[in-house]
């Protein structure tokens, strides 16, 4: 039975220029739907707007810190995007070698310990030269760290137990900080054991690979995930910051690199046609590591991310938006074995299909079919689930979905011109049935 609610549309009617002081007034609805798109303007470099509502001002700006002049005499400084949650504010530096720069790290560090929470493939990388960020010069800080397996059929409560072990065993207390070193299952448990330890302590997000700079740092979305579903338990926790040394995709695979761009197809998809278009234009650079186009998306979906969770941290509706292909993919990830398909090869997946069905009702049109299967395909990214996926492994994993609200599926769809989606649980049942059956055997 469809929901009787309706697609709302959050509509911005004054136009918002960079440094503009205008304000704007969204509603975020508790209905089962909910549509945004923000206008051009508003998605520029260095706005500034606050909700009368919830006083909550948006701080979404790239912030160059040093020309180039001053750059070629000492340490290039980073882009610095801040998402502005009034007393959890937080910013996400981005640049290369910011490993390199330790003030960058230390000023966020409040207490004398620090427990780094790091994969078996991370630490041989990594682990020595934080350590080095964390305490040149720093003498009154000490570094413990705790190594966990690598993947995310580890994401789970056994492993995070080895997190609080050792945050016990090493005495530490309520001024501790914790720092995730590695993807978004590493960023994943650390940020939900400090959310958790002592009711609460500081941490950093250190991402290492494309899906976690892109995304899953950014946010404070933690958990692990249950053997009935991804990511059921949890909890909304912000880091103090997030550093993104670009210079860790040197030693990310291949497959990695690729997964992590289904995020960055999703921000275009559901929010801004320009980035999309960009996307078209050099998804090859973007493939072949080129160190300007991959700064310019990491940097892009940071601001797209920095804005929605701005407007709604904690998913009342707009954020939702960004999980576009998820209920699908996260359906593929349990039904298949957590860490078969990585995470963004089963968004990806996801996505195709959540485009066949927005196409199904009569949402878009065929030309953004089309585009989308062209761009996941130079991405080299799946267009189809796993052929021993069928119709009722999907329904009953998305039974389960944390989007179900009180018995209702609800889904993020394409609607409108590329660039719009709606979160909804208003849509013809026949037509997820039909998309199911045309991408399943049985």
């Amino acid at each position: 039975m469809a929901s009787t609610a309706n697609a709302l549309s959050l509509p911005i009617a004054r136009k918002i220029t960079a440094g503009s002081s205008d304000r704007l007034v969204p509603r975020l609805p508790s209905s089962s739907s909910v549509s945004f798109r923000l206008p051009a303007e508003l998605k520029r470099v260095g706005f500034s707007v606050t909700n009368r509502a919830t006083q909550l001002r948006i701080c979404a700006s790239a912030t160059p810190v040093m020309d180039k002049a001053a750059s070629e005499v000492g340490p290039k400084a980073p882009t610095i995007v801040n998402v502005d949650l009034e007393d959890r504010s937080y910013p996400i530096y981005i640049g290369s070698g910011l490993l390199d720069q330790p003030e960058l790290l230390q000023r966020h560090v409040h207490g004398k310990r620090v427990l780094i929470v790091t994969n078996d493939k991370i630490a041989p990388l990594y682990l020595d030269k934080v350590t080095h960020a964390l305490t040149v010069g720093n003498p009154n800080v000490s570094v413990d760290h705790v190594i966990l397996p690598d993947g995310e059929k580890y994401k789970n409560m056994d492993v995070l137990m080895k997190v609080f072990d050792k945050a016990i065993e090493s005495r530490l207390d309520r001024r501790c900080t914790f720092v995730a070193l590695g993807g978004g299952v590493i960023g994943d448990m650390c940020g939900y054991a400090a959310a958790s330890f002592l009711r609460g302590v500081n941490f950093i997000q250190i991402p290492t690979t494309v899906m976690s700079q892109v995304d899953s740092s950014v946010g404070g979305k933690t958990g692990i995930n249950h053997r009935l579903g991804k990511n059921l338990i949890g909890a909304f926790y912000q880091p103090q910051c997030v550093l993104i040394d670009t210079d860790t995709l040197n030693t990310l695979p291949d497959r990695e690199l690729a997964s992590g761009l289904a995020e960055v197809i999703k921000y275009g998809l559901i929010r801004d046609a320009d980035f999309f278009e960009w996307q078209e234009k050099n998804m090859q650079a973007l493939m072949s590591r080129d160190p300007a186009a991959l700064a310019y998306a990491i940097k892009r979906s940071c601001e797209n991310k920095a804005e929605v969770v701005s407007l709604d941290e904690k998913e009342s509706g707009l954020r939702a938006t960004l999980n576009l292909g998820h209920t699908f993919g996260h359906a593929i990830e349990t039904g298949f074995g957590y860490g078969v398909w990585l995470h963004g090869e089963a968004v990806a997946a996801g996505i195709v299909m959540a485009v066949d069905m927005s196409y199904r009702l009569g949402w878009i049109d065929e030309s953004i079919v089309v585009r989308v299967q062209n761009i996941l395909k130079q991405a080299k990214l799946p267009t189809a689930p796993p052929e021993t996926m069928t119709v009722e492994m999907f329904k009953s994993v998305m039974a389960v979905d944390k989007k179900v609200a009180d018995g209702l599926l609800r889904l993020i769809l394409l609607k409108g011109p590329l660039g719009n989606c709606v979160f909804t649980g208003d849509y013809d049942r026949k037509a997820l049935d039909e998309t199911l059956h045309s991408f399943c055997k049985s």
